[in-house]
């Protein structure tokens, strides 16, 4: 399977430069080749194809003097800026005709030279070289803090700018799957906000709340960097300073999910989750806190383990009533709100809501793999509730 490494960059003030350049080659090859097809659309001409595409925004536009620049960079970083825009529209193309699973891409739009992230593409073609430096054709040898050895060979290399003016080379490459020791235990974790994460067995991971921590200090940077003149050099220097406490809480949360995740991982053989609304939950009063957790980048964290590891991982239906059922006799509560964190069932069990939905979580999980093997469909046999009524006399 193929994965990414990321290491830390720091190039030299020529390098910045030169990298500063091929940022703005590639956004203009893309911006380019946007206002070439909409225009095109707009007049009511052939769709503009991608060999075409590449003819006028990159090898004709070489030749003029307004984009002769273009070839002070890299040939392939134009390549791939236009092989990018081409993309969106295939996914935009297949999200309106149905072909793309998940949510519809929008059309593609523009790209800003004001936009705090900026990145560029180098594939093999390019030949750039891995060693004690990372070497990149027309920019040269850039210092990179190696933290652990590649796997193999890269087959690309990603170079990013973020908004805390860091610089990242992110490298694409493939790696086997580790089998791990197979492992005894299952489990369901029930993600929430009081705690990040209850499993089956009645562990309970805390909730670090970066972001809650760190409210504080940014409350105060984004009062100094409002205060200052738009445009001016301080401004600058004080959006800065907030993009650097952002990336402060963003490390630190993808840290401890990268920590949860590989512990959890480790201990089971398999491991299910409940599939959480994570848009609609974000347009609610408990939007600020569902983005502080991250649940969707500690899900697909757990998800791509798992198959790196050899372990089984399934995503349990939003609808399954996790909370409300009761684990013990299988009957469901009529309702279940949000500040109740404990109830009792009418067979007489008391139920902690999360220990109690993660064990749920784990019996559906567990029932969903018996019936993929050709095991019982049907749901096991419980006793009725007081007062349930049966089937009435001739009902289908």
């Amino acid at each position: 399977m193929q994965l990414r490494y990321s290491f830390r960059l720091d190039p030299s003030p020529g390098q910045r430069i030169a990298l500063a350049k091929a940022f703005g080659c590639a956004r203009v090859v893309f911006n380019d080749a946007l206002a070439l097809r909409r225009h095109a659309h707009a007049e009511g001409l052939p769709f503009i194809s991608d060999g075409e595409l590449s003819k006028r925004v990159i090898t004709h536009a070489k030749q003029h003097p307004e984009r002769a620049w273009l070839g002070e960079v890299s040939a392939v970083v134009l390549q791939q800026a236009l092989a990018d825009a081409c993309m969106a529209y295939r996914n935009f193309f297949a999200g309106i005709s149905g072909r793309r699973k998940g949510p519809k891409a929008a059309p593609p739009r523009f790209r800003s030279r004001k936009d705090l992230r900026q990145a560029i593409r180098f594939t093999r073609n390019a030949r750039f070289k891995v060693g004690e430096k990372l070497s990149l054709p027309k920019i040269g040898d850039v210092a990179v803090r190696w933290s652990r050895a590649l796997p193999s060979e890269p087959s690309s290399v990603t170079v990013i700018k973020d908004a805390a003016g860091r610089y990242f080379a992110s490298f694409v490459v493939e790696i086997a799957e580790q089998e791990l020791p197979e492992a005894e235990a299952e489990t369901g974790i029930d993600l929430g906000l009081g705690h990040f994460a209850v499993l089956a067995d009645g562990r309970k991971i805390g909730s670090p709340r970066f972001l809650r921590h760190a409210e504080k200090k940014l409350r105060k940077l984004q009062k100094r960097l409002s205060r200052k003149e738009k445009g001016s050099k301080n401004r600058a220097k004080a959006r800065l300073q907030v993009a650097r406490q952002h990336a402060k809480v963003a490390d630190a949360r993808r840290e401890f999910h990268h920590q949860a995740s590989t512990q959890i991982i480790r201990d089971n053989q398999a491991v299910f989750v409940e599939d959480l609304a994570v848009n609609g939950l974000a347009r609610t009063k408990l939007a600020k806190s569902v983005h502080d957790a991250g649940w969707s980048s500690f899900v697909a964290m757990l998800e791509y383990k798992a198959k790196l590891y050899g372990r089984d991982f399934a995503r349990i239906g939003r609808f399954f009533p996790s909370s409300k059922l009761c684990s013990e006799c299988g009957a469901i509560a009529e309702a279940m709100p949000l500040g109740v964190r404990e109830w009792a069932c009418v067979c007489g069990t008391v139920h902690d809501r999360d220990v109690n939905a993660a064990i749920n979580i784990l019996a559906d999980g567990r029932a969903e793999r018996l019936n993929a093997s050709g095991g019982q469909v049907g749901p096991p046999r419980a006793v009725a509730r007081p007062g349930e009524r049966g089937s009435l006399p001739g009902a289908a």
